[in-house]
This record gives C-alpha cells, sequence and structure tokens, in this order.
C-alpha cells in the first residue's frame, strides 16, 4: 500500500520521455522546413536556374576542401577540450576525449543543447564523476568558443575594407559573456543575482552554479588560456577561411576578412535566438549580410546552404558516426 501510494503509474512513466522526444523532433523538424522553405522562396523569386547553377559550379574537389577546413576547426576544439579535461583533473586520454566531444555533435539542433549533458554523461560512466564536478568543463568550452570568436569578429572590424554591420555589438558581447563565464567570482556573483531575481526559487540548482564557479578556477592559468585562445581561434579561422575559398570559387568578389566577419557574425547571431543549432537566425544573418557587401542573391543563397551543410550539418554527421561508439563504450566502462 505505501509502494502503491508513492510511485506514479507505470504508464505515466513511460509515455512522458516519448511525449518529449516527439515535442523535440517536431521542433527542430519545422526549424528545418521553415528554413529550406525560406531559401527556397527566396530563390524562386530571384532566378532558380541562377541558384542552381552556382550549385553546380563547385567541383568534388572544392567540396571536400570545404569538409577538410571544417574537420580542422573540430579536431582543433577538440584537443581543446582534452586541454580542459586534463586540466580538470579527469583521467580520460586523448582517444577518449577526442570520442566525446564529436558524438556530442549528434545532438547539435536539439533543443537545450542536450550534447553538452550527453558528454558529461559519458564521463559519468567512465570517470565516476557526477555532473556537478563536470560542468566546469562543459562552460568553459562554450566560453572559450565565444571569446575566440569574439576576437576573429574584432580583427575582422579591424581589417575588413566595408567592416561587419552590428559586428562591433555583437563583438563586445560575446567578449563580456566570455569574460563573466571564465571569471570564477562574476560567475557567482551572476548566479547569486539571478538567485535573488528569482526570489530564491531553485536553489539547487544555483548551488550547482556556485559550486561550478568555485571550479573555473582551475582554467585561470595563462598557458591554458593562451593555448585554449589559439586552438579555439585556429578552429574558427579554418571555418572562415573555407566560406571565402566558397564566396571566391562562385564568383564573389569578396575580401578575406569580410567573408571571416560575415560567417562568425552569422554563427554568433544564430546562437543569440536560442533556436537548435542557430537554425533560421544564422541563415538569415548570413543572406542579409552578403547581398549587403553586394553579393547578388543568387550567389549568396547557395553559398549560405553550402557552408551550413560542411559546417553544421558535417557535424552533426560525424556526430552521428561517433555517437553509438561512445556511448557503447561508456557503458562498457561502468560494467
Amino acid at each position: 500500500m505505501i509502494m502503491s501510494s508513492v510511485l506514479p503509474p507505470p504508464r505515466a512513466t513511460r509515455q512522458e520521455p516519448p511525449k518529449g522526444r516527439t515535442r523535440d523532433l517536431l521542433l527542430i523538424g519545422g526549424l528545418i522546413l521553415l528554413v529550406l522553405f525560406g531559401l527556397g522562396a527566396l530563390a524562386l523569386a530571384t532566378g532558380w536556374e541562377e541558384t542552381m547553377s552556382a550549385l553546380r559550379s563547385l567541383s568534388a574537389i572544392e567540396v571536400i576542401a570545404l569538409l577538410a577546413l571544417s574537420l580542422v576547426n573540430y579536431l582543433f576544439r577538440s584537443l581543446r577540450w582534452h586541454l580542459f579535461a586534463n586540466r580538470l583533473g579527469l583521467t580520460t586520454n586523448l582517444t577518449q576525449n577526442i570520442r566525446h566531444f564529436l558524438g556530442g555533435f549528434a545532438m547539435s539542433v536539439t533543443p537545450g543543447r542536450i550534447g553538452e549533458l550527453v558528454r558529461m554523461r559519458w564521463l559519468q560512466r567512465e570517470t565516476g564523476w557526477p555532473f556537478d564536478r563536470t560542468a566546469p568543463l562543459v562552460l568553459v568550452d562554450r566560453a572559450s568558443d565565444l571569446a575566440a570568436m569574439a576576437i576573429l569578429l574584432a580583427i575582422a572590424i579591424a581589417f575588413s575594407t566595408t567592416g561587419v554591420v552590428g559586428g562591433a555589438p555583437v563583438a563586445i558581447l560575446a567578449t563580456i559573456a566570455a569574460f563573466i563565464a571564465t571569471r570564477p567570482r562574476l560567475m557567482r556573483m551572476a548566479g547569486d543575482i539571478a538567485h535573488v531575481a528569482t526570489t530564491r526559487r531553485f536553489p539547487r540548482l544555483f548551488a550547482r552554479v556556485r559550486r561550478a564557479a568555485k571550479s573555473l578556477s582551475t582554467f585561470q592559468a595563462p598557458t591554458v588560456l593562451l593555448a585554449a585562445g589559439a586552438l579555439g581561434v585556429i578552429g574558427w579561422l579554418a571555418e572562415g577561411w573555407a566560406f571565402h575559398l566558397l564566396l571566391v570559387w562562385m564568383g564573389a568578389d569578396i575580401g578575406f576578412w569580410s567573408a571571416v566577419g560575415i560567417f562568425i557574425f552569422a554563427t554568433l547571431a544564430g546562437g543569440i535566438t536560442g533556436a537548435p543549432g542557430g537554425l533560421g537566425g544564422a541563415e538569415a544573418a548570413m543572406v542579409a549580410l552578403l547581398v549587403g557587401y553586394g553579393t547578388p542573391i543568387e550567389i549568396a543563397l547557395p553559398a549560405t546552404l553550402i557552408i551550413r551543410l560542411t559546417t553544421l550539418w558535417f557535424a552533426i554527421a560525424i556526430g552521428l558516426l561517433v555517437f553509438p561508439i561512445a556511448e557503447r563504450r561508456s557503458k562498457m566502462s561502468t560494467k
């Protein structure tokens, strides 16, 4: 009698996860369809034949080059993840850390960035560390991405002949967010302010924020910050270079730093929207900026489509290949 009054009905327990997964899948599918519909409508309105001609103009070698530059980004950021994991004190080796980082890409377009939670779950299985202890690793990794992209956007603004419209405020905001997320005192202060603002609700959540903020001091060594910054800048610059090459190959007259600035700005803008993987926001910002720079719409549209396929969706494809391996290996370590 006591057990039956405490435990929820078995049927309700089994039904809740599928409902959540269905809702997430519908959201992701709707966003993808909306993006494709928007790009397709623009292509039809401005000249479908010209857009398809631009798509067909790329050779197989050029596509491989774009994918290779994306791989540079993923591998350099994987090395940064390994650096942070070792600094935190995790016993995982280079192969494990690369597997965790790449496998998390499979969840790039899921609501709430579930990929981060999946990496933490693998770490918990393989090392026994709870989520609270690995949370700083996720936090400092995201902050390092923001810092690297802010640096590149600032450089692009400085060296681009025409500048990047709206780039300065975005670079400043990204820098501030990265600075706060990597400073234990500021992070704890932000958590305390948020706790008060929510009338001291969710005490466990904010207690975890304070513990994570305290652990951030592990990453404050100058050598660690410099190494992490260099790895992040090189990684994101590789994808910016890929975008510049793509535009040149498609016949657009645009400078290197202008192309890098547009790519970084659009990626950050997509993240600000809160949509999974920046879907919709990144594509809209990229097309708008390219057209603003004088790039014909029949080039801007396919260029946006291709660069998103060879960056975001290529990362997801790699993640889907690595994910089952990482999941299986993590389960084996718990036996």
